[in-house]
């Protein structure tokens, strides 16, 4: 299987010059907001083989001026590719690890997990396939439970302080601002120290670990001994970082964002991929820094943003306006204002369509979606079953309306995001028919409710309890497509192997699931395909739901029907297009709109009491996509374009050689 796909959409063409200048004079320039030097690469790989590179040379260069390197180790998933380069960079004999000293920088709480240890990943990744010798790795116990926790670290930091003190730290950034387990809130001096994980924290270990809990504890090195060391390297990969890392590089010193303390580091360097860096000043908005390589993309974006600072729609920009904000370069090139305007105007006016699966009888020339062939064979994947309902239900609707043949693909059953709750309501009610029409109840729904209701435990949830729960949300699917028009022999329950076979619905991606979804669309033919593209999901489902159709998308291109199939992308759970990426706009009126919720409201176990949420008051995924619909239709009012109640939104994926 090829490497991770999703590194292939790229919404439009970065000029490399934006992140690879050709002097320094131009690398001044275009980082002129930023306050960490950063290293931006194409790809995660590329970036963590030049990280690998930076760590090799540092290490070859302090042995040979001080005879050891002594190394802080992370064990965030960002890091493990850079753990992986450099393996491979040890066999090339580009580096040895015989006089490298290492120190984890965390380890988890206790725990009767053994596998939830970040001793165990790093070796794993790193220690057991060089030449360090065990003598020389330091690591934390697991402290949390202990009463001595406090004279514990500072032992681990008088070990530091034995060897001489921290030459390198190799660390991820993490989504949410925090270096190693330095929860936001940690101050810039902190010390060793017992740290409780925050829910962002917890959710990036079950992942990492595939586990479907955490520890509620972590003892880390602090923000003060990260500082300490003469030089630190930091990793940051996906679009799910953005955020993060522009507020470490660009935003001003917090302790809400401990990574911000870098800034006052003076030898600090962050590598990191173009997703990441999306929201870096040079890469998202280059005009502000230097002299534009302009092409259609880039030019909506300046539009966009040119309205957002001046307040106006499109049609009512002046020249004085463009001069102001720093955009005289369009001007020049398009004679005025007005001629940016109306191109840009038409440009996000052509997005819209009542029609996304194409209006028959009529000119395409200027629609997101061709006329013929009609009605089309529409294929829409769901990595569980109520993301295509929250994302696109409106778009469902509309094409089963207009008369389409679309077929739901549920990827997963979802059991994992079944409360215990929800089980339970569902077993009493399963107890109750069975006890009335055939005089006892099954052995397993007893044994169930003795669990549920407290009077025994398990530690993991059985086959049959997950199937139980999976079951839950697939009729509660039944019901919801229902809604919106499609029939039941077009649901489509594909259990794909990733999911199903592994105990907490976090397997890794292999062939077999390739396989599934390439049996399928071979079997469909489809003429048009809608994926998931919700990537920065923090429990990593519909980032390898989508990993099997992208991979087997790429094995089908060259297929003849495939020449007559475009596929598309939605968002809605964790995140939206900007407007400025749309293709394709599918508006909703207020009554469509209603349809779209009453539709949600069907997934009875996911309204209220869903596992899966940031924090106890924070909404749910499924509200936030109803606001997104809203926000995007308010967006391309203010813009001066037509007043929708809601509007959904795609971006059309093209296939790379």
């Amino acid at each position: 299987m090829k490497t991770d796909l999703k590194t292939n959409i790229k919404f439009h063409q970065v000029s490399s010059r934006y992140y690879r200048p050709e002097n320094e004079i131009e690398l001044a320039s275009l980082t002129r907001y930023e306050k960490v030097p950063t290293t931006i690469m194409q790809s995660a790989d590329e970036g963590a083989h030049e990280a690998a590179l930076d760590v090799a040379r540092f290490i070859n260069e302090c042995v040979e001026e001080r005879g050891r390197c002594v190394i802080g180790f992370g064990s965030g998933r960002y890091v493990l590719k850079v753990y992986d380069e450099l393996v491979k960079l040890y066999f090339a004999d580009k580096v040895n690890f015989t006089d490298v000293v290492a120190f984890n920088l965390s380890e988890l709480g206790e725990t009767d997990d053994k596998q939830l240890s970040t001793q165990r990943l790093i070796n794993e990744h790193l220690y057991s396939k060089v030449d360090i010798e065990p003598g020389q790795i330091h690591y934390l116990n697991r402290l949390a439970a202990n009463e001595n926790v406090h004279e514990q670290c500072k032992a681990y930091e008088r070990e530091i302080i034995d060897a001489g003190g921290l030459d390198l730290v190799l660390c991820d950034l993490n989504p949410d601002g925090s270096l190693v387990c330095n929860e936001p809130g940690s101050a810039r001096n902190s010390a060793c120290r017992l740290m409780l994980l925050g829910n962002d924290t917890r959710m990036r270990v079950t992942e990492v670990f595939q586990s479907d809990t955490a520890p509620k504890t972590a003892v880390t090195l602090g923000i003060g001994n990260i500082l300490s060391a003469r030089k630190i390297i930091c990793i940051a990969w996906e679009e799910d970082s953005a955020k993060a890392l522009h507020n470490t590089i660009e935003g001003k010193m917090t302790d809400l964002v401990p990574a911000s303390f870098l800034q006052v580091h003076d030898n600090v360097r962050i590598f990191t991929d173009l997703d990441a860096a999306s929201r870096l000043t040079r890469i998202s908005y280059p005009w502000k820094v230097t002299s534009c390589e302009w092409n259609d993309y880039l030019i909506r974006r300046a539009i966009v943003w040119l309205c957002e600072q001046t307040r106006k729609p499109i049609l009512k920009l002046t020249n004085k306006d463009y001069n102001d904000y720093g955009l005289s370069e369009l001007v020049a090139l398009y004679d005025s204002a007005y001629n940016v305007n109306i191109k840009i105007f038409n440009d996000l006016q052509h997005t819209i369509t009542g029609w996304p699966g194409g209006k028959p009888n009529a000119d395409d020339t200027h629609r997101p979606e061709r006329e013929k062939p009609y009605p089309k064979r529409v294929l829409i994947f769901s990595p569980h079953p109520d993301d295509a309902i929250v994302s696109m239900g409106g778009t469902v609707r509309r094409l089963i309306q207009q008369g389409h043949e679309v077929k739901i693909a549920i990827q997963t059953d979802g059991d994992v995001a079944v409360s215990d709750d929800n089980l339970l309501r569902s077993m009493l009610l399963a107890q109750r028919l069975t006890n009335h029409f055939e005089g006892q109840s099954f052995r397993f729904i007893e044994e169930m409710l003795t669990k549920l209701l407290g009077e025994t435990t398990t530690a993991d949830d059985t086959d049959d309890l997950r199937y139980f729960k999976g079951s839950i949300l697939l009729s509660e699917a039944m019901i919801a497509y229902k809604q919106t028009g499609v029939a039941r022999k077009n649901l489509l329950d594909l259990r794909m192997p990733f999911y199903s076979n592994d105990p907490h619905g976090q397997g890794r991606l292999t062939d077999d699931d390739v396989a599934v979804i390439q049996d399928l669309i071979t079997q469909v033919k489809p003429h048009q395909i809608f994926i998931d593209n919700d990537l920065v999901d923090p429990y990593g489902t519909h980032a390898r739901a989508t990993g099997a159709v992208m991979h087997a998308l790429d094995n089908l291109k060259d297929e003849d029907f495939m020449s007559d199939c475009r596929v598309w992308m939605y968002r809605g759970q964790w995140g939206q297009w900007d407007v400025d990426q749309v293709e394709m706009a599918v508006p909703m009126s207020p009554e469509e709109f209603g349809d779209k919720r009453e539709a949600i409201l069907k997934f009875h176990s996911q309204i209220h009491d869903a596992p899966f949420r940031s924090s106890a008051d924070a909404m749910l995924p499924w509200q936030q996509s109803i606001d997104r619909n809203r926000d995007l239709a308010d967006k391309y009012q203010h813009l001066g374009l037509a007043t929708y109640e809601a509007i959904e939104a795609f971006v059309q994926y093209h296939f790379r050689s």
